[in-house]
């Protein structure tokens, strides 16, 4: 386990980019996959009750990015060793010998996601009321300009924040551990939290960068993460070698 410092994180955002130039066909990988799921659970919740959980399910993008971003990390392990990298290189995770392991933790995050969701919608109703926005701009005018959706905001981004920093917690080092070597979910996670208990600077700089990417990337209906994710994923990488020896 190493210390580092914040211009370690911009480091592997940069090595991460420049994976991303290198290698630009895992583009097609997340540019099909991605903004579909995306395009999807927006659609999904555009309509009756879920409407409310638009925001949620696009801030919830951060609890499940490692495990979407699963194949990038294999691309980026292969070019570290000098490796060919295509696209489909990364259906080589299937193969990876702490691929239980790897399911194992996404098991946990997809909890954390469906925890959040739930919680999200509890919050809405305890501040807001039972009944439900007939559309969108209803939705923002009750968001925007009343005292309970300002409430709803506080809250909501407190709790919120602290989901981010469980799946932070559990993911930003695991997930690539278990790929490279099977030590066993528990021990990667409890590998992961250990990295962030002794980078607290640092990793709360990279849960700001990815928070803010991925805001960025969500911006034009999802679209952008085609491009977002893969770079994450392969600065993800790059920090997790930072991190461990």
């Amino acid at each position: 386990m190493r210390r580092i410092g914040t211009g370690d994180v911009w480091d592997a955002l940069a090595q991460g980019w420049r994976d991303f130039l290198e290698a630009p066909t895992q583009l097609f990988f997340l540019a099909i996959i991605y903004p579909v799921v995306g395009l999807l659970l927006g659609a999904a919740a555009s309509g009756g009750d879920l409407l409310t959980l638009i925001w949620p399910m696009t801030a919830g993008f951060a609890l499940i990015g490692p495990i979407a971003a699963l194949g990038i990390y294999e691309m980026s392990r292969r070019r570290e060793k000098g490796l060919p990298v295509h696209w489909a290189d990364a259906l080589g995770v299937f193969r990876s010998a702490g691929i239980g392991s790897i399911i194992g933790v996404g098991v946990v995050l997809a909890a954390l996601f469906v925890a959040w969701l739930g919680c999200a919608q509890w919050i809405y109703r305890a501040t807001v009321g039972p009944e439900q926005p007939a559309s969108f701009t209803d939705l923002w005018r009750i968001v925007s300009g009343t005292p309970e959706g300002m409430r709803l905001l506080l809250i909501g981004n407190a709790v919120g924040f602290l989901f981010a920093v469980a799946a932070l917690s559990v993911s930003v080092v695991s997930i690539p551990l278990l790929l490279e070597r099977d030590v066993g979910s528990l021990a990667a996670v409890r590998t992961s939290v250990r990295a962030v208990v002794a980078n607290p600077g640092p990793m709360a700089l990279w849960g700001l960068l990815v928070a803010a990417l991925l805001l960025l990337g969500s911006i034009p209906i999802f679209v952008g993460l085609a491009i977002v994710m893969p770079v994450l994923g392969h600065a993800t990488w790059h920090l997790y070698r930072k991190v461990v020896a």
